[in-house]
């Protein structure tokens, strides 16, 4: 877009720049010629209105905004002066809305200090289940959901240290013999 933008705006400076050297008389008359071109143009369309590039509506709002109403009414356009400021408007709108989109879409991550105050309170009290780590973190005065205790209990990165015993409910493989390793008995084998 901007790269669309920047070719009307050097085309238009050099033809600032073309007018220049050239008289009062000369500028006026090319001002005729262009009118009359614009008159023709208007007719050959009929009453068909022509598609104008966003580039286009830019460098045109940006050309005619400080242009008082009364003299973008007398002022011969393709299309009406409050087309003109709608534009404008539009393309204020747009940039606002872009430099105020937020950097990171979606919800801000936990405050790293409550995640390992849970994954703390977790590891020192492995029977506690989510909604009791949540209870005592709303003790502390800590407001953190109780879902969001689960999630960062849950989480792959949240995982306890091998030193810690497995959390209750849970046995590790070497607690059940059947479907892990195989089964061994007593017995010595033949």
């Amino acid at each position: 877009m901007l790269l669309k933008l920047a070719y009307p705006t050097v085309t238009n400076a050099f033809a600032m720049l073309r007018l220049l050297p050239m008289s009062d008389r000369d500028k006026e008359t090319e001002i005729l010629v262009l009118r009359h071109q614009i008159t023709v143009f208007e007719r050959q369309l009929g009453p068909d209105r022509p598609a104008f590039t966003a580039p286009d509506r830019a460098f045109l709002a940006a050309l005619l905004h400080p242009l008082p109403r009364e003299v973008l009414r007398r002022l011969r356009l393709l299309v009406r002066p409050d087309t003109m400021l709608r534009w404008h408007r539009d393309l204020i709108k747009q940039r606002h809305a872009n430099s105020s989109r937020p950097k990171r879409p979606g919800r801000p991550r936990t405050v790293r200090s409550i995640r390992t105050l849970v994954l703390r309170l977790a590891r020192e009290n492995p029977s506690w289940g989510y909604r009791r780590i949540h209870g005592e973190l709303a003790i502390l005065g800590i407001k953190v959901a109780a879902s969001t205790v689960w999630e960062i209990l849950r989480t792959p990165t949240s995982t306890p240290h091998p030193s810690d015993p497995p959390p209750p409910g849970r046995t590790s493989c070497a607690a059940r013999p059947t479907p892990c390793s195989p089964a061994t008995s007593s017995r010595p084998s033949p």
